[in-house]
């Protein structure tokens, strides 16, 4: 039995024209993020300037995210201090677990640990919050009452998020210096003083201070995607879970990305 061809037409693939809906959904994302961008910068520099909710912001992503972060870094210092003495004592090295504890958590497990956990919780939030406005009109609202809304919702939570992400890493730290210590001397008692010196020896500022602040970027890509998903949420619920899920994906996956770019740009500075 022959197939007519308009019914061919209809079942047969086009495989002339491969679809390009992703490519151009990526392409206008990344061009409403750059205009979102250019908006809060102007909002930013143009008083007046929102400080009662700035520190307000501050409070929510820096005091709030303290006992994750702090819980986060002595998991990841007994961890480190279990693996490094299995592996130094393997190659005779044991005199070196206090130096490797000291500089796996300060350069690099501290920086993206917290970054990655603040992601989560901050970036869930932010987003879920800035998308429950915009759905509910509170944003178009506060917009009606000559408020700026990119100044007042916007501005201030990636400023929090910028502050707050350097002093949360510098708390994790802290606490996985400290447990790894812990763990150290329940298996070979050391006092935390020689610990410490050790694990300092022959350090300095360069090694310590560029992976701490590089944590500030880490909160400016936090808040600026968790900010932009939630104000560009649309659809009632579905939307509001929609965009706490995006914020979350996107804040880890450029974190991850941006900490690649900045080992190697530190390392580069800082030989």
């Amino acid at each position: 039995m022959s197939t007519s061809p308009a019914v061919a037409a209809t079942v047969t693939p086009d495989r002339t024209n491969p679809p390009i809906r992703p490519i151009t959904d990526m392409l206008a994302w990344f061009g409403e993020l750059g205009f979102f961008i250019v908006r809060v910068v102007r909002a930013a520099f143009t008083p007046p300037f929102q400080f009662s909710e700035f520190i307000r912001q501050l409070d929510e992503v820096g005091a709030k995210s303290l006992p994750l972060v702090a819980l986060a870094g002595s998991a990841i210092g007994v961890v480190l201090a279990l693996e490094a003495r299995y592996s130094l004592v393997r190659f005779g090295a044991k005199a070196l677990l206090p130096s490797a504890i000291v500089f796996a958590v300060v350069t690099e497990m501290s920086p993206i640990i917290t970054g990655l956990v603040v992601s989560g919780r901050v970036g869930a939030g932010i987003g879920a919050e800035l998308a429950a406005m915009k759905v509910t009109e509170q944003i178009d609202a506060i917009e009606a009452s000559a408020v700026d809304p990119y100044k007042l919702l916007a501005v201030t939570r990636i400023a929090a998020c910028m502050v707050a992400l350097p002093l949360l890493t510098l708390a994790g730290s802290f606490c996985g210096v400290l447990m790894g210590w812990v763990s150290a001397t329940l298996v070979e008692p050391i006092s935390l003083a020689r610990f410490l010196n050790a694990g300092f020896a022959g350090a300095g500022f360069k090694d310590f201070l560029p992976p701490t602040l590089k944590t500030a970027v880490y909160g400016l890509i936090i808040g600026t995607i968790s900010t932009f998903q939630g104000m560009r949420a649309k659809g009632g619920a579905v939307g509001v879970g929609g965009a706490a899920t995006t914020s979350v994906v996107l804040s880890s996956l450029f974190v991850i990305l941006a900490d690649v770019l900045l080992v190697k740009i530190i390392l580069l500075l800082f030989p």
